[in-house]
């Protein structure tokens, strides 16, 4: 029996950055791979990654409950190279305690991966949200923005979810 070819590969990305680009045809449903890394709480990812001192959003943290979050920059796998689009192909499913990236369109060879991160920011909206969660999916449903659903402020914006990455 001979070798199957890999689902992807990663490569320079349009979006951003490094991507991840289908090598074979891959069908709604299909599980692909795991997001791996560090496993840490919320308050060392707080601690590690301060969004409101960073000139560019970047990190490769995932939310798994409201304790726990993996950082995929320590031991983490090429699902961290998984880019945001608002018009997706795949999406993140949390499933005890774990979180696998599945297809949820058919995704032909040589095309990005992609799961809209829905992130999510404590507090009320600010000006600068718009540059520093800036999205370049390039969709034609694009929102402006990797944040799940920004609103602009409001008198009653006081209220917000915990953050979600």
């Amino acid at each position: 029996m001979g070798r199957r070819q890999p689902t992807f590969v990663v490569r320079r990305s349009s979006i951003q950055g490094k991507g991840v680009f289908a090598s074979r045809r891959i069908h709604p449903g299909t599980r692909i791979i795991e997001y791996k890394g560090e496993r840490v709480s919320s308050e060392e990812a707080d601690r590690r990654y301060d969004d409101d001192h960073m000139e560019r959003h970047h990190t490769f943290l995932f939310t798994v409950d409201d304790h726990i979050l993996i950082d995929a920059a320590v031991d983490g796998n090429e699902a961290r190279f998984i880019n945001h689009s608002c018009d997706p192909n795949c999406e993140a499913v949390l499933e005890d305690g774990r979180v696998y990236i599945e297809a949820i369109k058919n995704i032909q060879p040589g095309i990005e991966l992609t799961y809209d991160y829905h992130y999510e920011r404590e507090g009320p909206y600010e000006k600068g949200w718009a540059e520093l969660y800036a999205c370049h999916c390039g969709a034609e449903n694009c929102r402006g923005t990797i944040l799940d659903k920004p609103r602009p402020p409001t008198r009653r914006s006081r209220r917000r979810k915990k953050p979600r990455r």
